[in-house]
């Protein structure tokens, strides 16, 4: 009888949402993350409750038929892909089937499925990265870059064939490792709560090449960062150094947080744009990471809101403003709200700066300021973080009684619970698309047309 902490083999038949294999062991169902169908994989148990196993993957023993060779040569070790032994007909195949099989599974019907969409660009698509500073294990070498799969503390520092990003963003992480390194500055230590070094943030411009770095380190940081600076400033880089930020974050979360930020160089954003669009992006204000993706994304929930420019338009979670702008020519009104002040204020800057006079941005909590606003919607649009929309938030946006919602979804899970609410308080699911925005991770983005029944 297979008990916890067994190493058992098992061969994975299926995959559900977020990357988790099922398989069979002594007639129990198993699920492992970081497998494939058709794969024999060996796991220890860490979990058994009613019949049920949970695995955690040591070893590949055998890949699936349809796998090929990875894209990156650290794909084994690094924590940041998933899906690169896949073509992306496979990978969208089985995102697709993940997020039908969710919403099935939560009731959501009715609707028209319109298909799955991959971004234009496929390799070095991401505009921010937040590297995270570590040791690599046996040799305990300081590295910089992401988490090593099924590892709390290792680290892999990015090699040129990364997938994820560009030249400049492995440049910069192989010359803070160096320089870190060279002067014995000591990681935080995520388990012993000490050290200096904790994150590295890197945000480029994809259309103007502007590139802000954010130091993130404890409050005992004790090095020189005129000397940080200057090393940072001499980068030959194919893009172009316009902000440099040092954060402290005495917080034992292992998240980027600011205690207190220092601007350390250049000004406090840096630029890219989306359509024809220019847009100012502050250290801690949300922009779509993939640039050209998002532009696809967008496009399909100008789709879905549709023209009409006597529209009142509602686009909660907002961010710095980019659908909002973007729908604001076929609106008569909209108005932003986003939780990041700092955000809001870039928000009201970029629309300024790009001629747009009919958008209104307010700095709070969705829950909150949803009852300041006294105008009627046509159309709201929901774009939430991954937790998806709050109970009682979802309460006050079906009270606004609008037409129509358009749903824009990073977690297919959050968004089958919170469809579930809104069918069983009078919106239908008119139709659905995916974007598979982020290439070779498990991520999916789902946009969602739902539509008000009349009683």
């Amino acid at each position: 009888m297979v008990k916890k902490k067994d190493q058992v083999t098992v061969t994975i038949e299926s995959l559900s949402f977020p990357k988790r294999g099922k398989g069979m062991v002594e007639g129990m169902p198993l699920t492992v993350k970081g497998v494939l169908p058709g794969q024999t994989v060996r796991c220890a148990i860490t979990k058994k409750r009613e019949g049920r196993l949970e695995g955690r993957l040591l070893e590949i023993l055998e890949r699936a038929p349809y796998e090929q060779a990875p894209l990156c040569s650290q794909f084994d070790l690094c924590g940041g892909c998933t899906y690169q032994t896949i073509s992306m007909e496979q990978e969208n195949a089985l995102k697709e089937q993940q997020v039908l099989e969710l919403l099935q599974q939560a009731g959501v019907t009715g609707f028209t499925y319109e298909g799955i969409t991959a971004s234009r660009v496929q390799k070095g698509y991401r505009n921010k990265c937040e590297f995270s500073f570590g040791d690599n294990g046996a040799e305990g070498r300081l590295s910089l870059g992401m988490r090593r799969r099924n590892s709390f503390y290792e680290v892999v520092t990015l090699k040129k064939d990364c997938s994820l990003v560009d030249d400049d963003f492995v440049d910069i992480i192989h010359a803070n490792r160096d320089f870190f390194e060279e002067k014995n500055i000591p990681f935080y230590h995520k388990g012993r709560h000490d050290g200096v070094l904790r994150h590295l943030v890197v945000r480029k411009g994809h259309y103007t090449g502007e590139i802000l770095l954010n130091l993130v380190t404890s409050s005992q940081w004790g090095f020189s960062l005129e000397e940080w600076k200057e090393k940072m400033l001499s980068l030959p880089l194919k893009g172009n150094i316009v902000s440099l930020f040092h954060t402290v974050n005495d917080s034992v979360a292992d998240v980027v947080k600011s205690d207190e930020s220092t601007l350390l160089y250049g000004q406090e954003y840096f630029t890219d744009r989306l359509f024809d669009l220019s847009f100012r992006i502050t250290p801690f204000s949300f922009f779509q990471t993939n640039t050209r993706g998002a532009e696809q994304l967008y496009q399909m929930v100008k789709n879905y809101v549709g023209e009409g420019n006597h529209t009142v338009l509602f686009d909660l979670y907002c961010g710095t403003g980019t659908i909002s702008q973007v729908m604001a020519r076929q609106c008569k009104k909209v108005y932003g709200i986003e939780l990041v002040a700092e955000a809001v204020e870039a928000a009201k800057e970029n629309a300024a700066q790009n001629g747009i006079d009919n958008c209104t941005f307010l700095a709070g909590d969705v829950l909150e300021l949803v009852d300041q606003l006294e105008e009627k919607p046509d159309v709201i649009i929901v774009d939430p973080p991954r937790d998806g929309i709050h109970p009682k938030a979802i309460g006050k946006i079906i009270a606004f009684g609008a037409p129509k919602i358009v749903y824009v979804s990073c977690k297919p899970s959050s968004l089958a619970r919170d469809l579930a609410v809104f069918q069983e308080n009078g919106y239908g699911v008119k139709r659905l698309q995916l974007m598979n925005q982020f290439g070779h991770t498990e991520h999916i983005e789902t946009v969602v047309e739902l539509i008000r029944v009349e009683k």
